[in-house]
């Protein structure tokens, strides 16, 4: 980050949002705002003092007051004001000037700012699933555009960005707004379980689009060519000079500060969906933070539903104990049954089959051994006290298991040669196999369907190709545990 004088300067045109007569300014600003969105750019001290006198904060208000407001606006540099010698015809007229006023491109910038921070908490977050097909369009259609001038391209490139941009903060507002102190008071609500099972299945449908569409996009992106992205990038900067706006003619073009930015922002969208080195890409955090939600979003609701159900039983079980005791015919069976129900008040003596070490009926209680007899609470929520034990090494059960599962896969690799023809499997062409090597054949043809060029790597580093056969028919998987009707695929091995 480069520390400049833009950096540095004070930023003059905020300070009517923190002055002594704010109530005042800030009303000014907002009509001259809504009138701008009107195209309605020039206004008068009149339009302005018209439109506020009367109104709250501006009962006392004076065209003198709304004279010194304006100026001071225009000193911040909020406002410009302009004056209007049209209808001029005395030199008494033209010593008490008449000024139009209108919005500095600062403030309309303030303005907006300000009126999204306001509506911040009714606009809330939510994921749009169309955001990521047209990203998925528009990288696979680069080779096509990188044909096309450079006014194309540069569109190409600011939807391609506004989208990322808007998925990229929406994702993340959204995932935001589940990790705050308001939403885990919603989530304990019993409202909250009216609704779960639709959003659960907005956010695994979402889930679900993504993971179709980001893996066409990684592809897409790490087999994209270093020149087409050269060329795309150049175009990019080339139609982004053919803009010219008014307010920047003066200004020196930093060429290379725009192509790096360029540059930087291509980089993120790779990073975003491919991810750099040992870091996983946004991709995946995307679909680990949803599943976590989705985990969150179960287990409250089913703390709120056994929570209701256990105020149901204790309800009916009260209910029951009452219809017994107003049965009761005495109150020798009334102390019955609540002994019973509570247990006794003042325990005094405990009976039961317990086993004498004498028959004699002259042995005294003090000779003999006494009798252990464990109490338990009776109440829900008492669970045994779970005793403490250490913790053993198992370093050599580990060993043996990775030992069992290198020679697992050393299995699986030998099964696999056994159906390898001239560098190809022909699922027509294949013997009865096991039922792991139809699931791992079956694995490697899903992933490489989805994939934009039908090939991936599987997992000893090799690569395939799948290739679909021209007459498009069928054939039948035999397999030790039942036979698979599906198409007669073929799988080349790439050197």
């Amino acid at each position: 980050m480069e520390i400049n004088e833009k950096l540095s300067k004070k930023i003059t045109e905020t300070s009517y949002l923190t002055t002594e007569n704010t109530k005042r300014y800030r009303p000014i600003l907002r009509y001259f705002y809504e009138q701008y969105e009107r195209i309605n750019y020039m206004l008068y001290k009149e339009d302005v003092f018209n439109e506020l006198k009367g109104k709250n904060n501006f009962e006392e208000y004076t065209p003198e007051m709304c004279e010194n407001d304006l100026a001071a606006l225009v000193d911040w540099g909020n406002l410009t004001a302009i004056q209007d010698t049209n209808n001029v015809t005395t030199v008494e007229e033209f010593k008490h000037r008449k000024f139009r006023y209108q919005l500095s491109e600062y403030a309309v910038e303030i303005e907006r700012l300000v009126i999204k921070l306001e509506n911040l908490h009714i606009e809330g977050a939510s994921l749009e699933p169309k955001l990521i097909e047209r990203i998925k369009d528009s990288i696979e259609s680069i080779e096509k555009i990188s044909m096309q001038s450079e006014v194309d391209v540069h569109n190409w490139w600011e939807n391609l960005n506004n989208d990322f941009k808007r998925l990229n903060q929406d994702y993340q507002d959204y995932i935001k707004t589940f990790y705050a102190v308001k939403m885990e008071e919603v989530a304990k609500s019993k409202q909250f379980i009216l609704y779960k099972n639709d959003l659960i299945r907005y956010l695994r449908e979402f889930i679900k689009l993504l993971q179709e569409n980001s893996y066409s996009i990684e592809e897409k992106l790490k087999n994209i060519n270093i020149e087409i992205e050269e060329k795309i990038l150049d175009k990019v900067f080339l139609g982004q000079k053919r803009i010219i706006r008014i307010d920047k003619l003066d200004d020196v073009i930093d060429e290379d500060e725009i192509k790096n930015r360029n540059k930087e922002k291509w980089k993120n969208i790779k990073k975003w969906f491919v991810g750099v080195e040992n870091k996983p890409s946004e991709v995946e955090r995307i679909n680990e933070k949803t599943t976590e939600i989705i985990r969150k979003i179960t287990r409250i609701a089913s703390q709120i539903a056994e929570t209701r159900g256990n105020i149901n039983s204790k309800k009916s079980d009260y209910k029951k104990i009452c219809e017994m005791f107003c049965k009761t015919t005495s109150i020798e069976e009334a102390h019955k049954l609540s002994s019973l129900v509570f247990g006794m008040f003042n325990t005094r003596h405990t009976k039961g089959n317990y086993v004498r070490e004498t028959d004699s009926i002259n042995s005294s209680l003090l000779e003999e051994s006494s009798n252990e007899h464990e109490i338990k609470p009776r109440i829900r929520e008492y669970r045994e006290k779970q005793q403490r034990t250490a913790i053993i090494d198992k370093t050599k059960e580990k060993q043996i298991q990775i030992e069992k599962y290198k020679q697992q896969l050393e299995e699986e690799k030998k099964e696999i040669e056994k159906y390898i023809n001239n560098g190809k499997i022909e699922i027509e062409k294949l013997p009865t196999v096991k039922s792991t090597f139809r699931k791992t054949l079956l694995k490697w043809i899903s992933k490489a369907n989805i994939s934009v060029d039908k090939q991936i790597t599987i997992e000893d580093g090799r690569k395939i190709k799948l290739i679909y056969k021209p007459n498009k028919g069928k054939c039948v998987l035999r397999c030790d545990d039942g036979n698979l009707e599906m198409p007669a695929f073929v799988l080349e091995f790439i050197e």
